[in-house]
């Protein structure tokens, strides 16, 4: 039982490891006509953010989950603003960044969008975590009067839009 037991341990981490070695975030965008506004999920890997942030802070021993003299927010709030952007019909919008949580090993981000009277293109620049990641993919998921639009963002393509029918 023992040998079965520690096979499972070794399979499981086995298809962890095969998966993980993607590189990729998952940013959902879905417009609120009602409130007017976009509210978007970004989930990225703890561990590969942990790395871009220890380069970028120049804090090798840096643990993410828990760091020393600042917080996960205070950390990650200016960073999500350099590398996410949205423009709305050629129109830069202010992005709030509202807060995080973690599930299991990743790290959920909430920003906003407010005042959005209308969408008909959606432009997205997400370039989390592509200075550390070569081959990282960041996709993007818009949903618009229930309409469901996707984009993959790399490092050779760190922005693209969407369209969306004014109906």
């Amino acid at each position: 039982m023992m040998s079965f037991s520690f096979l499972s341990f070794v399979q499981s981490i086995a298809f962890f490891v095969m998966l993980h070695p993607l590189h990729v975030s998952v940013t959902e965008i879905e417009f609120d006509e009602k409130d007017k506004a976009l509210e978007i999920m970004m989930r990225v890997f703890i561990d590969d953010l942990e790395l871009t942030m220890r380069k970028r802070l120049n804090q090798p021993e840096l643990d993410i989950t828990a760091p020393k003299g600042i917080t996960v927010d205070q950390m990650m709030q200016p960073y999500i603003n350099e590398h996410f952007k949205i423009t709305l019909d050629n129109k830069v919008q202010k992005l709030r960044y509202l807060g995080h949580e973690q599930e299991g090993e990743a790290f959920i981000f909430y920003v906003e969008a407010e005042n959005v009277k209308k969408l008909k293109t959606i432009q997205v620049m997400n370039n989390i975590i592509m200075e550390m990641h070569d081959d990282q993919s960041n996709l993007v998921h818009v949903t618009v009067r229930g309409k469901v639009k996707s984009l993959r963002l790399t490092k050779d393509e760190q922005t693209n839009s969407l369209t969306f029918d004014t109906k």
